[in-house]
């Protein structure tokens, strides 16, 4: 079905990767964050691609702007997250490398989409 304008976009996939990545690394912490960090985490890696795919059900260019916004700050909550998890010795450097780098590149793509939206409002 061609209806679902988000599956064909690259960043869309991209985030959906990144919420296994996050939640098969959260299955090795403790289960006392289970309904803090692990909750708040998942949360935040799951509202990325839930607001890709709203923005994209979205009429207006203007709201299509907002949910990425909206998307690319949970990607920032994340990142966050992440340092605390770090800090906190749920994760190794490796492991925090991995997944700042992953979010970097999301993050390009999700501004490169924004981008593409913000030119069109300005035409």
């Amino acid at each position: 079905m061609n209806d679902f304008y988000y599956r064909k976009l690259n960043v869309y996939h991209k985030s959906l990767e990144l919420v296994k990545m996050v939640y098969l690394l959260t299955e090795s912490f403790p289960t006392s964050e289970r309904m803090g960090l692990i909750n708040q985490i998942q949360r935040a890696v799951i509202s990325v691609p839930s607001n890709i795919a709203e923005g994209m059900g979205r009429f207006s260019n203007k709201e299509r702007i907002h949910f990425l916004e909206i998307a690319n700050g949970s990607l920032m909550e994340v990142m966050c997250q992440l340092e605390v998890s770090l800090l906190l010795g749920y994760i190794t450097q490796q492991q925090f490398d991995e997944q700042e780098l992953f979010i970097s590149e999301t993050t390009k793509m999700l501004i490169g989409l924004r981008k593409t939206f913000e030119d069109k409002v300005c035409k």
